[in-house]
């Protein structure tokens, strides 16, 4: 699998990104979808990257920078005939190398609650993602789930000890 940065241009992402924005509105309520579109994906202070198997693509996912020291992981996509695959896991890592790279202490993530969630919540927290209360610019809600990495404490790469992400769900990030 090879990960690039990606500029939002190939139809294939672009149709990645909008079954993105499908499930992430058929499985929210109206005022917990936290999505970015494609406007807010192509502002400065966020990095997207496309993941790609033997010239078919596998899944996305994003950085946005919150501040110097921390930075939120977004738009966490696998596409369908991909699951399964280790797809998610290969882009969190990469997405942690990166935030770790720049120099950031937090990573972050908001995501939601409910059966359609649970696969990416399982990755996210065998990747040593914690809970915790809502940052930057989200408020508490039943419905959305928060979670941290600290990357000054983080030992070892992601989810090295931990199996993958259950396959059957396909949720994500907002």
């Amino acid at each position: 699998m090879e990960i690039i940065e990606d500029d939002l241009t190939g139809p294939a992402m672009r149709a990645l990104l909008e079954r993105h924005a499908r499930g992430m509105l058929e499985n929210s309520p109206p005022d917990a979808c936290h999505f970015l579109d494609l406007s807010g994906l192509q502002v400065p202070e966020v990095t997207v990257w496309s993941i790609w198997d033997d010239g078919s693509l596998a899944g996305c996912g994003a950085l946005r920078e919150i501040d110097g020291r921390h930075g939120e992981v977004k738009s966490m996509r696998t596409a369908d005939d991909h699951l399964g695959k280790g797809v998610g896991r290969k882009m969190l890592e990469h997405i942690v190398a990166v935030a770790s790279s720049r120099g950031y202490r937090r990573l972050s993530l908001e995501t939601g609650n409910g059966p359609s969630f649970e696969a990416a919540v399982h990755l996210y927290r065998s990747s040593g993602f914690e809970p915790c209360g809502p940052f930057d610019q989200y408020t508490e809600s039943e419905f959305s789930r928060y979670l941290t990495l600290d990357l000054v404490d983080a030992s070892g790469p992601v989810g090295s000890t931990a199996a993958e992400a259950p396959s059957a769900v396909d949720g994500g990030t907002s």
